[in-house]
This record gives C-alpha cells, structure tokens and sequence, in this order.
C-alpha cells in the first residue's frame, strides 16, 4: 500500500483528496501548513507528495526545494494559481507534475497512480541497457547518474526520464503529446507545456550551446529528437 503525503492548508480540499485516495487503497495522511508538511516529507515515510503552493509557514516552492534536496518520491504542486512562472518555477524546482484547482478527484488520483507507476518502473524493475552513450553525454541506467564530457550533471527526476527516453529512441521524433503520455505516464491529460519546460531545461544542462542544441533538437511541426 503506498502512502501519501498531503500538504493542503484547505481542510475541505483536503479531506476530498485523502477520501478518493483511501478509496483507491491509499494510506494518507495530511499536514496543514508548510513546517508540518516540510518535516513529515523528510521523514521519508512516503511515496509520494500532493503539495500545495499557497501555505501558512512557508510557501510549497520552498518545501519543494528542500524535499527535493533529500528525496527522489514523485512530488506533484497542486495550485490554483494559473500563471505559467509558477508551473515553470515549480517543475524547475523538482516537483515531477503539477495539478490545478479546481480538478475532478478522479483526475487526481489518475495522476497519482501515473505518477507512482512511472517512478516505479524507473527504480524497481529497469529493462534499458546499463549504460547509453551518445556523444558526449553517457547514461547510467544503474546509478541513474547523467554525464558530459565525463562531469556529472545534477537531473531531477522527470529530466532524467525524458532523457533517458530520448536517448533510448534516438533520432526518433516525439510531438509534446506522446512525450507526456511516454514520460509522465498520463494519456496526455496535463498540460503539455510541461515537456517544453523540461526540454529547455535538460538543454541547460547539457547543451554546449542551448540556443543552438547539438543533441536535443526541435523539429519544427512535428516535435522533438535527440540526435545521435
């Protein structure tokens, strides 16, 4: 039974997500405010976080820095605000999705169990190669650890995924829809601005010239490819 942290300051909010999820067998237990909520996180009980932005004691941008700083569960924001900084900003931060209010409960527990399943089949039961190297960049499948030119890089979790789906389909084209589907697991059901954010992020970090990507490269009309 997997357990889930929810950090929701809304006691209604809340309680409609701990009842959908404990009727899909979940064990839930939730923090109301950010403190409580950054501390039972690092406690490392939990498979996964719902995290809220807006909370009493401290914001969900901070408790996702430093949860992500310890700890490599799936962590989806759940926010009401719509501005495309915050998505941007949270997923840059190590949140692997995010959900916005208002959302069906049963849309939430989909994402949860999309999320969960991903993260497992990463960690739990790998079939890749142990290693993938293509140029520069090498590819741990064991470690999950990610290099160029023999430097590690430092990815969080969905970077490395879509990488390591890239690399493992290279010079294949993927529009933002499949990529979704393929790397957060859900039929794309999210919002599929989340795929370019972590585009342009990986090419910061492994692009010589990001403005001009050598590996990972747009495909005006059609999507993207990694370029072996």
């Amino acid at each position: 039974m997997a357990k889930i942290l929810i950090v929701e300051d809304d006691g209604a909010i809340a309680a409609i997500e701990r009842d959908y999820l404990e009727l899909d067998h979940f064990e839930v237990e939730i923090a109301p405010d950010g403190v409580t909520g950054l501390n039972r996180g690092l406690s490392g009980e939990f498979d996964l976080i719902l995290l809220d932005l807006m909370l009493p004691g401290m914001d969900g941008f901070s408790i996702c820095r430093q949860l992500r700083e310890k700890l490599n569960i799936p962590i989806l924001m759940v926010t009401a605000r719509q501005e495309d900084i915050d998505k941007i900003r949270g997923l840059g931060l190590g949140a692997d999705d995010y959900i916005e209010k208002p959302f069906s409960p049963s849309v939430l527990v989909a994402r949860v169990k999309a999320n969960l399943a991903q993260y497992r089949r990463l960690v739990g039961n790998p079939k890749e190669p142990a290693q993938i190297t293509l140029g520069a960049i090498r590819l741990n499948t064991g470690t999950h650890r990610v290099y160029v030119k023999d430097h590690e890089v430092e990815l969080k979790n969905k970077e490395y995924e879509l990488l390591l789906f890239l690399m493992l389909h290279v010079d294949m084209v993927f529009d933002r829809e499949t990529l979704y589907e393929k790397v957060w697991g859900l039929d794309a059901m999210g919002d599929n601005a989340t795929v370019a954010v972590h585009i342009n992020r990986l090419r910061e970090k492994l692009e010589e010239n990001p403005a001009k990507p050598r590996y990972i490269q747009t495909v005006w009309g059609a999507g993207y490819r990694f370029r072996g």
